[in-house]
């Protein structure tokens, strides 16, 4: 090994933090230009709301209902900050899905099964205007190359252009 004397050895754990500090600037920086995209993926749909942020929530749980899908579950971090005594802007994850869709995809293809339950994203800007963001069943199934999953897909395209539809209608 090599023996080094404590100058040495402070002179190096000062340069790896100002390469540890540089690196994590440098990865925060390309998360903002990242997250700025708006839709990073292919598929992305956001459509606006001219409700509020809970009753855009309350209509697309209608919405998913009216459209014999399920709601599998429900996230929001809003929701968990306001139970912290802590105010932010509204956002909800739905996940919706169907167990004779699930079935059909995971016949076609196991490593698919990461896609579902699909997600529904509603969110409240800082000027309060309300989105619902999601990615098409289409463009989730894709990647896979399967000729079960496209028609899968196309089957599914509609379904949920009319949960978000009716849940945006006046």
């Amino acid at each position: 090994m090599f023996d080094l004397s404590p100058l040495t050895l402070t002179l190096l754990r000062h340069r790896m933090r100002i390469v540890v500090v540089t690196l994590a600037a440098l990865l925060a920086v390309a998360g903002l230009a990242r997250a700025s995209d708006g839709a990073p993926y292919p598929g992305t749909l956001s459509i606006a709301s001219p409700h509020s942020f809970a009753d855009t929530v309350s209509r697309l749980e209608s919405a998913t209902e009216m459209n014999h899908m399920g709601l599998v579950a429900k996230a929001s971090a809003s929701a968990g900050a306001a139970a912290r005594g802590e105010k932010i802007a509204g956002n909800a994850v739905l996940m919706v899905f169907r167990n004779d869709y699930a079935v059909r995809m995971l016949a076609a293809s196991v490593a698919a099964g990461i896609e579902a339950p699909i997600r529904l994203y509603v969110s409240e800007g800082r000027d309060g205007k309300v989105a619902i963001t999601y990615r098409t069943p289409s463009s989730l199934f894709a990647p896979y190359r399967s000729a079960e999953l496209d028609v899968l897909a196309r089957e599914l395209d509609p379904v949920f252009a009319r949960i978000v539809g009716e849940a945006v209608a006046k």
